[in-house]
């Protein structure tokens, strides 16, 4: 069964939007292995509405491997209850009741269905017991501002630490599963 895995830049105050604002300077050999060891895990992408709308606006020509390659050329599926249409090559609106979905989706062939950027797909992939693996790359950066991906009304959520890695610039690569998954 295929499982579906969340990976996102965070810095230590929370924050998850706008890396390209912070992440940079620490983006080093560690991260580039890690990145491309998660796009080998999987041959789907899972992506909510805004994230659908900034990236489609810019990885079609962008040159920024080996994401680039990879985002253009997968399946992407878009969740949304707004959008109309995709127009992104390789885009497709998941319409219907999204746990429905992903459980369809879990058991098709293939490999992990990862979910990059997003934080309001991965909140809901959350607490509704939708997500495998949740991949948080802590930066040692503090935003001070920005959207983050837990707010105050998030729900108690148990998680299990199944890995951890540190990149020599300090980006702590840290692994969780929902608490009552087997590992």
């Amino acid at each position: 069964m295929r499982n579906v895995v969340a990976g996102l830049f965070i810095t230590l105050d929370g924050v998850v939007e706008s890396p390209d604002k912070w992440s940079f300077d620490h983006f080093d050999e560690g991260m580039l292995e890690a990145l491309q060891s998660h796009l080998a895990e999987q041959d789907t992408a899972l992506l909510g509405r805004v994230t659908y709308e900034e990236w489609a606006d810019y990885w079609p020509t962008s040159t920024d491997e080996p994401f680039a390659s990879y985002i253009n050329n997968v399946p992407k599926l878009v969740v949304s209850t707004t959008l109309q249409r995709t127009e992104w090559k390789n885009s497709t609106l998941l319409q219907g009741d999204l746990a429905t979905e992903i459980a369809r989706l879990k058991q098709q062939p293939g490999k992990n269905i990862g979910t990059a950027g997003s934080p309001t797909l991965v909140r809901s992939l959350l607490e509704n017991n939708l997500l495998d693996r949740l991949i948080l790359m802590v930066y040692p950066v503090i935003a001070g501002s920005g959207k983050r991906l837990f707010g105050e009304d998030a729900d108690l959520k148990r998680m299990r630490l199944v890995e951890s890695k540190q990149t020599p610039t300090g980006v702590m690569i840290l692994t969780y599963q929902p608490y009552d998954q087997a590992e």
